[in-house]
């Protein structure tokens, strides 16, 4: 079984991520990383799915990018939007993180001797987000290959994104067709300390719009 890297959030759409990986024939060492966010729920949910969905490991990474700030999901002082999805970039994009993350992962498949990264970003459903997009992951995967020790002694990284172009709807339906129990993702951009989702941001309306879609109860423990 081929090892590979899994960047796990903790969210619906890694979760989804990790288990296509698994059910592919992967050995899935995955990787979480604790940026500052504004809770830590999301890590705790990635710690519960990579257990659950047979990961040969987990790894959390600190990386500061509350240092930098910029983003709502960085800066406390940045209210998070919860008036419905709007045009444009939100105040949630992260600067380059998606970037970083990526980078992160291809350092750690080199170590662990891995020829693939799997990443659950999504193009539809999604927030507007520079570095979701199919033509940014061509571009890292290209990079990837010119940049490591690895690639130059032949070892091609590959960067998988199976989820990219799916509905949030089709995703949930792939994940419970694989077996992912959503009880244990945490999606909500400011969730309590137990997890519990506003109901109200852009990444709580995406997920709620996609169980509807899916015909699939929604598991979501939603505070008050």
């Amino acid at each position: 079984m081929p090892n590979a890297i899994v960047l796990l959030s903790g969210g619906l759409d890694s979760a989804t991520t990790l288990a296509i990986a698994r059910s592919e024939g992967y050995t899935c060492h995955c990787l979480s990383i604790d940026y500052g966010q504004r809770h830590r729920a999301e890590l705790d949910a990635a710690r519960r799915v990579a257990a659950a969905l047979g990961a040969a490991e987990h790894r959390v990474l600190a990386l500061d990018l509350a240092g930098f700030g910029g983003s709502a999901l960085t800066d406390a002082a940045i209210d998070v939007p919860v008036d419905g999805v709007q045009p444009g970039i939100p105040v949630t994009y992260v600067p380059a993180r998606n970037t970083i993350f990526l980078s992160l992962a291809l350092a750690y498949a080199e170590v662990r001797g891995a020829s693939d990264i799997w990443f659950g970003a999504n193009a539809v459903d999604y927030s507007g987000y520079p570095d979701c997009r199919p033509s940014f992951m061509r571009a890292f995967e290209a990079m990837a290959n010119l940049a490591t020790k690895a690639a130059v002694e032949g070892a091609r990284t590959t960067l998988h994104t199976p989820i990219i172009e799916l509905s949030k709807a089709d995703i949930i339906r792939r994940g419970t067709a694989l077996g992912v129990d959503y009880a244990l993702t945490v999606s909500c951009y400011q969730a309590t300390n137990e997890g519990a989702a506003c109901g109200r941001c852009d990444s709580c309306r995406l997920r709620r719009a996609g169980f509807e879609g899916a015909g699939v109860p929604d598991p979501t423990r939603y505070a008050g």
